[in-house]
């Protein structure tokens, strides 16, 4: 879906976000769901997520499950 589509939504990227717009940004849609696009490309596609899968996503950045993405 194109992000231009979803309309009303606030959309809201980390305060740990860097400079040169290395980030993501997510609204919370108005049945739950969650979209999620790339900050450098607003216009561009949004990927939609039930609120389940965010939970899980969320549940594992805390436990650490994906620190050795980060990882230089």
């Amino acid at each position: 879906m194109a992000a231009t589509e979803i309309d009303g939504v606030v959309w809201q990227k980390s305060m740990h976000s860097n400079s040169q717009g290395s980030c993501v940004e997510f609204a919370k849609l108005t049945d739950g769901s969650v979209a999620v696009r790339n900050s450098r490309h607003p216009d561009g596609p949004a990927l939609v997520y039930t609120r389940a899968e965010i939970e899980a996503m969320l549940l594992g950045v805390k436990d650490g499950e994906f620190d050795h993405l980060a990882a230089g």
